[in-house]
């Protein structure tokens, strides 16, 4: 999973504006004070285009935190 963590981290710095954001598999939305429902898609379409997959809405919205984003990414990339 550090393979896709490390790809996650600068998507996150990117579309949240900060070169000093720590995320770990914990967080989650309420901790980070910018992502609202406009970074959420932000942040989904970057980390699709980045990883070309796609995600559907369920999938999306039964994540809990980032963790749970990364190992849907991973699931995504092993099942082709």
């Amino acid at each position: 999973m550090s393979d896709v963590f490390d790809k996650l981290i600068p998507i996150f710095r990117n579309v949240f504006d900060d070169d000093e954001l720590i995320i770990v598999e914990t967080t989650k939305a309420e901790d980070i004070d910018e992502w609202d429902s406009l970074a959420h898609i932000r942040l989904v379409l970057t980390i699709e285009k980045v990883f070309e997959l796609r995600f559907t809405t369920e999938e999306i919205s039964n994540l809990a935190n980032v963790g749970d984003m990364a190992k849907l990414i991973m699931k995504k990339q092993t099942s082709g």
